[in-house]
């Protein structure tokens, strides 16, 4: 039997939101998404992309198995990358994963069987599906899931700002005998701090998004349950969050009674010798 089961997920800004689309000189500017409104006119709504959210849920989806399995400095190279990153495919002669080997590889790794991943010459489907996180605005409403009458909705121009940052050159600023120009290297101005400029969301800030399992077991349900329940505790959205950016209060509601049935800390766990060992025969 198999599971299928809707989130809808609603995010505010605890602190700015970054998400970069292009660099223009010095200025990072923000992805946007053009949405076409119902006059025909086309605004550009700026998003988080669902290729970004589901990183981030991947992340903390790989931080949690890594708890349990206790796979820290053990894996090949490759391997760890599939799990944290998704991997890459790659020419080998090793045989791609299919058929019972498949379907052991997703009871005991339950991250790739709903995520996915590329090990070796062949991908693995994950089960999990991700929406772009759209901010509540004004010019989003045409693709926006709920309704918010009632509520006051800003336009996208009230929540872009600029923020500007310096960075001190410490190669410029050493001593004598630097190998480099300092005239070349500030740009001829003289002075060793780069200033640049990051466009980003407003705390305050609304979102909303969906995640969708879609015939996955119940082992990946209770999985991909809990990696969005640690995402509420835990989770960030965009870029920079070493400089604060990225905080985020998430509430989330699922199109389903009930929760998951089986503890996959207890499943997983209680296989890792066979998980570690069928993840160390993976091709590299």
């Amino acid at each position: 039997m198999t599971v299928t089961r809707m989130w809808e997920l609603e995010m505010t800004a605890r602190s700015p939101i970054s998400h970069r689309g292009e660099l223009i000189g010095t200025t990072a500017i923000g992805r946007r998404m053009k949405v076409l409104q119902p006059d025909g006119s086309v605004e550009l709504v700026p998003v988080i992309s669902g290729n970004s959210f589901r990183g981030v849920l991947r992340r903390i989806a790989e931080g949690m198995l890594r708890d349990v399995l206790h796979y820290e400095g053990r894996l090949p190279l490759a391997v760890a990358h599939a799990l944290r990153n998704g991997g890459a495919i790659v020419k080998t002669q090793a045989e791609p994963i299919t058929g019972r080997r498949l379907h052991q590889l997703r009871e005991l790794v339950p991250l790739l069987s709903v995520f996915g991943g590329a090990i070796g010459a062949a991908p693995i489907d994950g089960c999990l599906r991700v929406g772009h996180v759209v901010p509540i605005v004004t010019e989003a409403t045409p693709i926006l899931r709920r309704s918010y009458e009632g509520q006051p909705i800003p336009s996208r121009f009230d929540i872009e700002a600029l923020e500007s940052y310096s960075h001190l050159d410490d190669v410029i600023a050493g001593h004598a005998g630097t190998t480099v120009d300092p005239e070349a290297a500030s740009g001829g101005s003289g002075s060793p701090v780069m200033r640049y400029d990051i466009e980003t969301l407003a705390p305050g800030t609304r979102f909303e998004s969906w995640v969708q399992l879609v015939r996955g077991s119940d082992l990946d349900y209770a999985f991909a349950a809990g990696v969005l329940a640690e995402f509420t505790r835990s989770g960030w959205l965009g870029g920079r969050s070493g400089i604060g950016h990225g905080q985020i209060a998430t509430t989330i509601t699922e199109h389903a009674e009930g929760g998951p049935v089986v503890d996959w800390r207890e499943i997983v766990g209680a296989r890792r010798d066979e998980a570690l060992e069928t993840l160390l025969s993976l091709p590299a």
